[in-house]
């Protein structure tokens, strides 16, 4: 059991500390510093690197929280906060497959045609959706650590 709380707690700091960095950290530096035909293009680069470890630490954080419930007798045998995280982290996966099927994949597209209002345009949108996701994480892991110290 302790290892798999290892597991789900790493996924959980990759992807949401991924995403504090990203959005809080390098988005402003990147805005205000360069140009959309180096600055969309750095982007595709980034989240190129960054969507894979958030692919495996969903899988990780998936299949490691299943087991957790799974072991301690099912959904109806966990406290109010663990389902609060189990719904809170798949809105979070469902925002995410969003954000990689669609704005990133527009994103890719305008930047491979040199097209930078509409890349601009998907930054926006992936922005937008990064600041809910990261939103949800913190809250999640807020619910987490207060439901563990209440449970």
């Amino acid at each position: 059991m302790k290892f798999m709380i290892m597991l789900h707690v790493l996924g959980i700091v990759i992807w949401v500390g991924g995403m504090f960095f990203a959005h809080q950290v390098l988005r402003p530096v990147a805005a205000d510093r360069l140009e959309p035909p180096l600055r969309l293009p750095l982007w595709v680069g980034v989240f190129k690197r960054f969507f894979p470890w958030v692919w495996a630490s969903i899988a990780v954080i998936l299949a490691s929280g299943l087991f957790m419930i799974g072991f301690l007798g099912g959904m109806s045998s966990v406290p109010l906060h663990v389902h609060a995280m189990l719904g809170t982290g798949t809105i979070m996966m469902a925002i995410f497959a969003y954000v990689f099927f669609i704005p990133f994949a527009r994103l890719q597209r305008a930047v491979l045609n040199q097209n930078w209002k509409a890349g601009g345009a998907s930054l926006a949108n992936i922005r937008q959706l990064v600041g809910i996701n990261l939103s949800l994480g913190l809250i999640t892991i807020a619910i987490a650590t207060a439901g563990a110290m209440f449970a």
